[in-house]
């Protein structure tokens, strides 16, 4: 029995939008700080990336705006807040190499997806460059004609 594919079931949160808006450059692999409470959520897959980001504050980074809906069953005694700044944790030199590209280079540090790896919650940040509307335009068109070449070798 083949091995289960990484993007299908590991998967919790995928950021879609992230490769639409953005041209990405270069991904790393990042850890989460959280609460019993978020693990439990995840584990539910109640995660949202849509309207977060990652901001370098003080020598550390942070995912701003990821939202983790609580369960009702789980948080009793604790006052959940769902959309919570959490911690990334790094290797050093994986930090100073975000805080050269966001300082030096332009550079917007984009959540891509949230997924599991070996039982821990990691996060697929990339360094990325907003796309302007042309360049959306040319890769929907170039989306297409890959299509419609799919279907053209399926029917013949």
């Amino acid at each position: 029995m083949a091995k289960p594919n990484k993007s299908e079931s590991n998967i919790i949160a995928d950021n879609r939008k992230a490769r639409h808006e953005y041209q990405i450059e270069e991904q790393i692999e990042a850890g989460l700080v959280l609460q019993g409470w978020e693990v439990k959520s995840l584990r539910a897959g109640r995660a949202q990336l849509k309207e977060s980001y990652v901001v370098i504050k003080q020598g550390e980074a942070w995912l701003i705006g990821a939202h983790f809906s609580p369960l009702s069953t789980v948080s009793t005694h604790i006052t959940a807040d769902p959309v919570r700044t959490r911690k990334l944790l790094l290797h050093e030199k994986e930090l100073e190499k975000l805080i050269g590209a966001v300082q030096r280079k332009g550079y917007t540090i984009i959540p891509l997806n949230l997924h599991w790896k070996r039982g821990n919650a990691k996060l697929q940040i990339a360094f990325a460059k907003g796309k302007k509307l042309h360049d959306k335009r040319a890769t929907a068109k170039d989306r297409d004609w890959e299509r419609q070449k799919q279907r053209l070798s399926k029917v013949h």
